[in-house]
């Protein structure tokens, strides 16, 4: 029987001294040294309220899994299991072959699905911040999962890294992603500052942004703010675009007129592929 775990919208009282945790100690810096970025990444959506599949459901929330070499990632897990399991079954992925799940923040349509999906692959390593409720990270270590706390920037694998916790009111990590030809930055809904994100994982990779994707959460801003957001993208960089879930409509239209053939649709379904740098 699929068990859920009520997951309530969480703000922390304590507040970070600034938004970012400090960069990649020694020992990380050194472990990349001789790692040949990566040639061929894939990602596909496996949950968002907006649609590319129709196969597929939609629903508030967001989820993808990422496949680098023989590795594949469960990035976020939306918000209900039986729709996240059903649309992997669609897309003909099996959970016991995920390695890896990383939580972005403690939303619940974020970590909505992880109790389902647990049911059905127990033997992953769930890397989730530092600030997430101590209740929550007790039942992920109930199910059989092994749980690794993120505070700090950190190497999770070989060109796969963790921004570590941002934010201050909501605390946030997004993933990113070496390749030949740049990052791949992968947000769930940028409670800290879509550009914050941006800049903070340039300076701790020391290259430029190939792709930016997920939610930006630029619902509720201005034309003139979401502009001035896409300037900051344009002077970091950012090569390619897309924005999804909480990023709104408004948002999604801007990028496409700035970014044009560069930008791309996402929505659950989309498969984005990576082969020597470039994007399919």
């Amino acid at each position: 029987m699929r068990t859920s775990w009520k997951i309530i919208l969480l703000i922390p009282i304590t507040l970070s001294w600034g938004c970012f945790g400090e960069s990649f100690t020694e020992q990380e810096k050194s472990s990349t040294k001789g790692v040949e970025p990566l040639k061929k990444v894939d990602i596909v959506v496996v949950y968002d309220n907006n649609s590319y599949d129709e196969r597929l459901t939609t629903a508030w929330g967001f989820s993808c899994l990422v496949r680098c070499g023989d590795t594949s990632i469960l990035f976020d897990t939306g918000g209900d299991s039986s729709i996240l399991l059903n649309n992997m079954k669609q897309l003909k992925i099996e959970p016991q072959k995920v390695d890896v799940v990383v939580l972005s923040h403690i939303h619940g349509d974020h970590v909505g699905g992880l109790a389902g999906f647990l049911e059905q692959n127990n033997k992953v390593v769930v890397y989730l911040p530092n600030s997430f409720p101590e209740s929550f990270k007790n039942e992920v270590k109930s199910s059989g999962a092994k749980v690794e706390e993120i505070s700090h920037s950190k190497k999770l694998l070989d060109n796969v890294y963790s921004t570590g916790e941002l934010g201050t009111v909501i605390k946030e990590q997004s993933l990113i992603i070496v390749t030949i030809k740049g990052l791949i930055i992968i947000t769930g809904c940028a409670h800290p500052g879509i550009v914050e994100v941006v800049r903070k994982s340039t300076e701790l990779l020391k290259r430029t942004p190939l792709l930016v994707m997920g939610g930006f959460h630029l619902r509720w801003k201005t034309e003139q703010e979401i502009k001035e957001i896409i300037a900051n993208f344009q002077k970091l960089g950012v090569q390619q675009v897309g924005p999804c879930h909480c990023s709104g409509d408004k948002a999604r239209r801007l990028f496409e007129n700035a970014y044009g053939k560069n930008f791309r649709e996402i929505g659950v379904g989309r498969l984005i592929t990576i082969t020597e740098g470039e994007l399919e």
